[in-house]
């Protein structure tokens, strides 16, 4: 959550702050804000709303220079006000400081700070570590030896000594033009790397069309940069050491393109991200899936007694679908947890328990968390995550890349089939190394390649979607039903509906409608029933009908030629054939386009739903 762009160099900072803010606004609009420094005078401009807000103040109120930090900011302490927005100044005025994540023991900070006599002018944590930092700065005196850039970097240090939480951090202070100081623990930062400029920001995307060279720095890095070089150390001190990656994206992908909106362009980009996630990984010579980045032998594998798998929000629910895909082809014992319950249960796990992750961002601050705590006790713990960089890839003990590229809308798409096919590929792995035979193998190997063409049919019927849409786009609520395999997709068809067009939406298994939700059937409420042709299809008809019955209108998501769902169901969408277990590659692509088109057709924003944010870095 939130986004930071820094930059030093010779060009003028505040249009280069501006652009990596407008990449970084799927993490947080609430409020904007820029500090540049310019020979020794510091200019803060910030505002609250939009990125275009905080642009059309320096219109007015232009603020030259060569150096700057920025931040966009989703409110987490304090309300959504100008004070709260950052940039923040410390007591002299004189270092500023953008933050994302969560200072923990802000309070007693801030009491101890008033104490000597600091005031505060905003609410936030945030504020606090400026203040902390200043304090620092200036108890080393004017009269130290050290120059104000070493006694800026060692202020930080101290300051990040006593705080609690999670921060990255950019900092700067008059004392030392030309240089910004950035440090993180728990929420991302990278740095990026110039020929006479360098950059921090917490994702990549912010500066891809600047740079192609960065360095991830991990948890309690240090870094400081100026035009002509940088320099990482580690909290305690002494350098850290550091790797130089290449950006495997291109600037187009993180641009719209044609596209109205990130989550539209996203939909349609499935077929691609879905080939993506297969490539290399399927061998027919031994009619399996090869995911050597999990790091086990199979013997490893066949020692497994059972897999948990955690994550949350979309993430929880492609775990859910691996739930049904490892039972079902590997006959292996699975469950799902809720990332953010993990910790703090105390399950009892068997000894030979593998623990997956799923993350898209790689940062998901209650993930990583429920990943430590498994490795604390000893569980083989694997990622699965579209950033190869992120935490979660590197702490992890292996994993699986989803290579579904930069995801900008806040309404996770083409992560959540990426993370299904990812999840297809473990259950079929596993499953041939116990019991599936070569003809199953081989068959399923058929029905994988042949899911990507399935989709793209799916994105044809996109305008046929968006007239149903508007036809239910007034409904004060709606209910997402169904079963299996499909009662995840249920669940993620309802949280799409919800996240960005405001409807209250639920999900439920399909057969728990008669067991008290019935009660909710009226001909207001639309109710979405996922109903392929499987072997609950003539089960989920009957739901149906006692939905029918008590005149609750119905949107059937059902299979190519299946006459008897079109006759019940007031209107219908229609998927082709395939297995069961892969139907929630195909269902899912419906609900994603009936909850962008609802939003449309209601006038919302669909990239920036209110009070969301893309990655949630905090607890």
């Amino acid at each position: 959550m939130c986004g930071i762009v820094g930059y030093v160099g010779k060009q003028q900072a505040t249009p280069l702050l501006l652009d990596g803010l407008r990449r970084l606004e799927y993490r947080g609009y609430d409020s904007a804000g820029v500090a540049i420094l310019d020979a020794g005078a510091l200019t803060v401009r910030k505002r609250i709303g939009r990125i275009a807000n905080l642009a059309e103040l320096l219109l007015k109120e232009p603020a030259p220079g060569h150096a700057g930090i920025s931040h966009t900011r989703w409110a987490t302490h304090g309300s959504v006000t100008d004070q709260n927005a950052h940039p923040h100044l410390d007591r002299s005025g004189g270092l500023v400081l953008v933050h994302n994540g969560v200072i923990e023991n802000h309070g007693p900070l801030r009491e101890a700070l008033r104490k000597e006599g600091h005031q505060f002018l905003s609410q936030t944590d945030t504020e606090v570590l400026a203040h902390l930092v200043g304090k620092h700065y200036d108890d080393a005196g004017s009269q130290s030896a050290e120059t104000p850039a070493a006694r800026l970097l060692e202020a930080v240090r101290a300051a990040l000594r006593q705080v609690v939480g999670t921060y990255g951090i950019a900092v700067m202070h008059r004392d030392a033009p030309g240089l910004v100081v950035g440090a993180r623990r728990g929420s991302p930062l990278v740095l990026g790397i110039g020929k006479g400029e360098h950059f921090l920001a917490s994702d990549v995307g912010a500066i891809v069309n600047r740079t192609r060279e960065v360095v991830y720095l991990k948890d309690f890095d240090i870094a400081t940069i100026h035009a002509d070089g940088f320099e990482i150390t580690s909290l305690p001190g002494g350098l850290s050491g550091y790797e130089i990656s290449s950006v495997d994206f291109q600037e187009r992908d993180v641009e719209k393109g044609d596209y109205p909106h990130f989550m539209l362009k996203e939909i349609f980009e499935q077929p691609e991200t879905i080939t993506d996630a297969m490539r290399g990984r399927l061998s027919r010579e031994e009619a399996t899936a090869k995911l050597g980045g999990l790091e086990m032998t199979n013997a490893q594998l066949r020692s497994v007694e059972r897999i948990v798998l955690t994550g949350c929000g979309t993430a929880f629910h492609a775990a859910m679908v691996g739930e049904h895909l490892i039972e079902q082809l590997a006959h292996i014992p699975a469950e799902v947890e809720f990332a953010s319950e993990f910790r703090y249960r105390n399950m009892p796990l068997p000894k030979d328990v593998l623990v997956f992750a799923l993350s898209q961002s790689g940062e998901t601050a209650d993930t990583l968390a429920a990943l430590r705590e498994s490795q604390r006790k000893g569980h083989r713990t694997l990622g699965i995550c579209n950033n190869v960089a992120s935490t979660i890839a590197r702490e992890s003990d292996g994993g699986v890349y989803m290579h579904a590229g930069p995801e900008i809308g806040v309404a996770a798409t083409k992560s959540f089939t990426s993370q299904c096919m990812v999840l297809t590929l473990v259950a079929l792995l596993l499953g041939r190394i116990r019991h599936l035979s070569t003809t199953d193998g081989l068959r399923m190997l058929d029905e994988l390649e042949a899911i990507p063409d399935k989709v793209r049919s799916i994105l044809k019927q996109s305008d046929h979607i968006r007239d149903i849409a508007r036809k239910y786009a007034s409904a004060q609520s709606m209910m997402f039903l169904g079963r299996q395999f499909n009662h995840p997709v249920a669940l993620e068809g309802a949280l799409k509906m919800k996240e960005i067009s405001y409807i209250h939406a639920s999900g439920h298994p399909s057969a728990e409608l008669k067991h008290g939700i019935i009660a909710l059937i009226t001909p207001e409420l639309p109710s979405v029933f996922i109903a392929p042709e499987d072997t609950v299809f003539e089960k989920n008809l009957s739901n149906i009908e006692e939905v029918r019955a008590r005149k609750g209108p119905v949107i059937g998501i059902g299979t190519e030629g299946s006459r008897r769902l079109e006759e019940l169901c007031d209107d219908s969408i229609l998927i082709p054939h395939c297995p069961d277990y892969l139907s929630p590659l195909l269902t899912t692509i419906p609900l994603q386009l009936l909850a962008y088109h609802t939003s449309v057709a209601l006038g919302c924003d669909v990239d920036k739903p209110r009070n969301l944010a893309k990655s949630v870095t905090v607890e």
